[in-house]
């Protein structure tokens, strides 16, 4: 049943949102939530605003900023903003409903604290099995104690949300079927044309638009292995009209560059995240857009950057399991392909094949479009209905 303004009361309620680093998703939620309820609250480190504004309505109270460095330095923001986020819960927010991120993934622990009140999780990732990345298995004891807090935390939880079904499969294990509702992402990017390569000011500035470009934009930390990118451009050196672009910032840049000048490659260059006025220019500028996945986690989510990808209508190689979220999506689209990480030649080649080939191209791009249309803001409003729906 779909909730409608105007045939529902305003809400006589209040609610605070927690995101350590709030983007476009968390603001559309809050958005929706702040045209029905009484008072909306958001508790974040960062607030990174792109083409929506957050409502002037929402009560904004700061906290620690994620530290997006080594993992000591995640770990001592996601410490100290889990503390802060608890002395504001019990204090300034201690009459308001609570709707937990997993960003601090400690927060929504918490939950263990509020019986008494009102509070929802929404997974953008499962925890304890995204510690696996850290070599934190299933016998480990921190592993084992985080497994059995969730299942006491999560059937007293008020909503869960998560972004796929394959995340919902791995949710079971700690609550009922039935209590986890499934809502993917979507796009933050909004425009009404996209200009042709010929055009594109991204290009035209870096002098990139002759050229097939391999790009890769987003973070390069630790479980992005963003060095399979470099080793594609080795193999693909003598191709001189083919370009790997890598953007993006983290702990493994460094190591990404000096990987580039050990291997003298001169058709594999890294630029800093681009500015949120250029952000659409870099991204339709691909030709084939890279997005890596680590296997020692489940991939049972979709980065959020592919949404963006979907609506500028880009190709997409994704490099990970094969069972993973992202190749299922690119699989049932028809709008890329993935690849196992130990298959760089047969990426190699499938780099050639779309370069060779306008028509595998332009399908392509017509699937990534006629996704994007599936993935919309629209998705925003469903995490309010089915809010409401439990009253």
């Amino acid at each position: 049943m779909k909730l409608q303004n105007q045939n529902i009361a305003h809400v006589d309620r209040k609610i605070v949102f927690v995101n350590q680093a709030t983007g476009y998703l968390t603001i559309d939620i809050i958005n929706e939530f702040v045209s029905l309820f009484d008072k909306v609250a958001l508790i974040a480190g960062s607030i990174r605003i792109q083409d929506i504004e957050i409502d002037n309505r929402v009560g904004i109270s700061k906290i620690i900023r994620y530290n997006r460095g080594g993992m000591i330095k995640k770990a001592y923001s996601w410490f100290i903003g889990t503390i802060q986020i608890f002395c504001l819960l019990v204090t300034r927010y201690r009459k308001y409903e609570v709707f937990f991120t997993t960003l601090p993934p400690t927060a929504y622990l918490m939950g263990y604290l509020l019986k008494r009140r009102k509070f929802s999780v929404l997974f953008y990732d499962i925890y304890p099995e995204a510690l696996k990345i850290l070599n934190i298995k299933e016998g480990n004891i921190i592993y084992r104690i985080w497994s059995s807090v969730n299942i006491k935390i999560l059937k007293n939880a008020y909503r869960i949300y998560t972004l796929s079904d394959g995340m919902k499969m791995q949710l079971k294990k700690y609550t009922g079927e039935n209590d986890i509702a499934v809502i993917p992402n979507w796009s933050g990017l909004t425009f009404d044309n996209l200009p042709s390569k010929d055009n594109n000011p991204f290009l035209l500035e870096n002098k990139l638009n002759s050229y097939f470009l391999v790009e890769y934009s987003g973070n390069i930390g630790f479980s992005h292995r963003v060095e399979i990118v470099v080793e594609l451009a080795r193999i693909l050196a003598f191709e001189k009209d083919i370009v790997f672009l890598i953007i993006g910032r983290g702990e493994r840049l460094e190591y990404i560059k000096s990987l580039i000048k050990t291997y003298g490659l001169s058709n594999c260059i890294t630029m800093p995240f681009q500015s949120d006025d250029k952000i659409i220019y870099s991204l339709s500028a691909a030709d084939l857009s890279v997005v890596t996945l680590d296997d020692r986690a489940p991939a049972m989510s979709v980065p959020s950057k592919v949404y963006n990808l979907l609506k500028v209508g880009s190709p997409i190689m994704g490099i990970g399991a094969s069972d993973s979220e992202l190749a299922r999506l690119l699989d049932v689209h028809q709008n890329g392909r993935n690849f196992p990480a130990n298959e760089l030649h047969k990426m190699a080649e499938f780099i050639r094949q779309l370069k060779n080939s306008p028509e595998i191209d332009s399908e392509m791009r017509k699937g990534s479009i006629l996704a994007s249309k599936k993935y919309t803001s629209e998705n925003a409003r469903k995490y309010l209905e089915l809010y409401l729906q439990l009253n």
